[in-house]
């Protein structure tokens, strides 16, 4: 239980209604989840109204609601806070009402359309290997120490948000590695957390089914940078046309890492192989299990932020230099017949021109790429064409196929995708919506040596179709297609 004053400090009241001097034992914005003494924040959400699920909160026993306009009901006995913004507000009470666990952590926050989850998991595996425990927060997993908690969202609610981060503190944590998504941020998720510091990685065309402007997607990821403190510290990809933007009115320490602008952290590749990378790190030769020109970006992001945190530069980079990247990130297997085939999260443009990019540096003659590629239904619908053009541009032949087509059809979403493709595309592609035959058909295709690339979904275990999820694993796929060669 805790006192209801002392849980809204820094919460911007317009009017109270009632009894403040009360203890309550719980925040929620689920009504479901109410249980008595509970506070009951109503959120006029994207999808859900909460305004329409206060009086069921009341029955189920709370006795606080917040919100920023009053009902028409008013019931006796309950305590009704006016906000200026819910979603700040409940974000701001829950940082308090579970002891402001992020002033006990080492909090660092990663964010940008490619790369936070490697740049994340990354820094929780080096630092663990650097004796810490730490907890990491990501779309493959959270994670406190060895314990594995399965991630729903790239960031969770800021309920849910800050009674993880406790949990942490309670067992021991020093470091928290966190993904930062734009909806995370302008959601107010992460709203009262206290920052140690900060890594923008790039910003590339994504979720403007949800910002309408890239403007306002990139002016939302800069908010993060806005609001650090000055006990911070910033690092930007200098590299990136939106990376000198991040730190323009941050007041915390700025950094900078690129492979080709002068920066604080500077690298150069020198190889670039299926067996990792070789590179200058400022000067510093180091050879790392990480493949491709992006995950140098994400080498040298995690090596400024561990400089940062204090960690001595020759153990920071024999560390990291044995690591690999985060599942479903440029996953790789080798069928029986030297049949490479390559499992990647990549659902943007960007990131799809990335990973192809990478496999035509690794070919060592005339292999043939093949691309498995879908686009999620629900989501920005601009990129479907983009999408299927940037596949057919720097893959040998392309397989278009379903990814989680959500409440759409699938099919609908493929001719979207087929839509603007360029007369010399239309030639390299085949549509297949059942993604495991499509996958079946790539394979076919193939010969000793060429490489597959199937991606959009990568970590994900499961397809989402018409709101009912089934197990879909695409490497798990890949492998038991691959043992039936051996048959």
């Amino acid at each position: 239980m805790k006192p209801l004053q002392s849980i809204l400090f820094g919460v911007a009241l317009r009017q109270v209604i009632g009894n403040i001097q009360l203890d309550v034992n719980g925040i929620q914005i689920d009504s479901r989840k109410i249980t008595p003494g509970s506070v009951f924040v109503a959120i006029k959400g994207v999808q859900v109204d909460g305004y329409t699920f206060i009086a069921t909160a009341i029955e189920k026993g709370a006795t606080v609601i917040v919100c920023e306009q009053l009902p028409l009901n008013i019931v006796d006995g309950i305590t009704y806070l006016v906000v200026e913004n819910a979603s700040e507000a409940v974000a701001i009470v829950a940082h308090q009402f579970y002891n402001e666990p992020s002033t006990k952590l080492k909090l660092v926050g990663v964010t940008g359309t490619n790369g936070k989850t490697t740049v994340a998991t990354l820094l929780f595996k080096l630092f663990t290997e650097l004796g810490y425990k730490c907890g990491l927060i990501s779309t493959v997993q959270n994670q406190i120490g060895s314990e594995i908690i399965p991630a729903t969202h790239t960031t969770p609610d800021a309920i849910q948000l800050n009674a993880l981060l406790d949990k942490m503190v309670q067992m021991g944590c020093t470091h928290v590695f966190m993904e930062c998504s734009s909806h995370a941020i302008h959601q107010h998720r992460i709203t009262g957390l206290q920052f140690v510091g900060g890594a923008f990685t790039n910003i590339t065309h994504d979720h403007l089914d949800y910002h309408k402007t890239f403007e306002e997607y990139v002016n939302v990821k800069k908010a993060f940078f806005d609001h650090l403190p000055s006990s911070a510290f910033a690092l930007s990809n200098l590299d990136d046309k939106n990376g000198a933007n991040m730190l323009m009115n941050t007041k915390a320490k700025k950094l900078t890492y690129a492979l080709h602008a002068p920066a604080n952290y500077k690298g150069k590749i020198l190889e670039n192989q299926l067996t990792g990378l070789v590179m200058l790190v400022n000067d510093v030769e180091v050879h790392c299990r990480l493949i491709g020109t992006f995950n140098a970006y994400n080498f040298l992001a995690v090596y400024g932020i561990a400089i940062q945190l204090g960690e001595p530069i020759e153990k920071v980079l024999i560390t990291l230099s044995a690591l690999t990247g985060a599942e479903g990130r440029f996953d790789y297997i080798i069928s029986p017949n030297n049949i490479i085939g390559i499992v990647d999260y990549a659902h943007t443009p960007d990131a799809l021109e990335n990973v192809l990019s990478t496999i035509a540096k690794l070919r060592k003659g005339d292999e043939d790429v093949i691309t498995v590629v879908g686009c999620g239904g629900d989501r920005d619908k601009t990129k479907r064409p983009i999408m299927a053009q940037v596949a057919c541009d720097l893959s040998t032949k392309v397989f278009l196929t379903s990814d989680n087509p959500r409440s759409e059809d699938p099919n609908i979403i493929l001719s979207d995708m087929e839509q603007g493709l360029s007369s010399a595309a239309k030639r390299k592609y085949i549509k297949i919506v059942d993604r495991r035959e499509a996958i079946k058909a790539a394979i076919s295709f193939a010969k000793a040596g060429d490489i597959i690339l199937v991606a959009g979904k990568g970590h994900e275990k499961y397809q989402d179709v018409k709101g009912v999820k089934t197990h879909f694993d695409d490497k798990e796929e890949l492998q038991n297609l691959f043992n039936e060669l051996l048959k």
